[in-house]
């Protein structure tokens, strides 16, 4: 289970990945996938064409591309009437010009959509907010998971509210919850669709998840 919980990806929120809107920190994401461009926009760092890119940052430009063919979308430009690529924001990297140009260079190699170096993780396609309360502080925190994520994810989340969140056991309604499991496998059902329906707060009625710290010295 080690080796397969080494190759499972990593997971962000939109919010995770909305941070990330800065010119030395972008990132985006789409079709299902978290890209960190940064590196990319440093290599051009001064090209016009990264404005639509650094426009976008922290945002989902999922509607850049056909979702079938996972390339850029396009369009019959009324000019020349040939098949072009759709860019509403205005031509950025690695997409040609429609004339011929001595200033085109289209030796990069891989356009960086296809660049999976780029890519750091998947964006959840759906995200949840659980109650984590610390029974040895009486603490609580409110989370925003993933819902593809395993419960030894979420305890990562956590570690940044407590770092010794892996010496507790991890509990829902009494009862020890598999760390190698997500919420929904562990029973900790996401009515949160419900409670938008019927218009009510949700977070007034967060799963709690409660924390035992392990080192229980009222057995000894």
């Amino acid at each position: 289970m080690g080796d397969n919980a080494a190759r499972r990806p990593k997971y962000y929120t939109p919010n995770e990945v909305g941070i990330h809107n800065t010119l030395k920190d972008i990132w985006v994401s789409f079709l299902g996938k978290v890209y960190d461009l940064t590196p990319l926009c440093k290599k051009y760092a001064g090209d016009v064409l990264l404005k639509p890119i650094i426009e976008s940052a922290g945002k989902d430009i999922s509607h850049w591309f056909d979702r079938k063919t996972k390339e850029i979308r396009t369009r019959i430009d009324p000019d020349t009437n040939c098949v072009f690529p759709y860019t509403p924001r205005g031509r950025f990297i690695h997409i040609p010009p429609k004339c011929p140009r001595t200033d085109w260079d289209n030796d990069f190699g891989r356009p960086w959509w296809k660049d999976e170096s780029y890519c750091i993780g998947r964006l959840s396609g759906k995200t949840r907010k659980i109650r984590i309360i610390n029974t040895l502080t009486s603490q609580e925190q409110i989370l925003e998971v993933c819902s593809e994520e395993i419960l030894t994810e979420i305890q990562d989340r956590y570690i940044n509210y407590n770092l010794h969140a892996g010496s507790y056991t991890w509990k829902y309604e009494g009862v020890n919850l598999d760390m190698k499991k997500t919420l929904e496998e562990n029973g900790i059902v996401d009515q949160s669709g419900d409670f938008y329906q019927l218009s009510i707060n949700e977070d007034h009625y967060l799963p709690a998840i409660h924390l035992y710290f392990n080192d229980d010295l009222t057995d000894a």
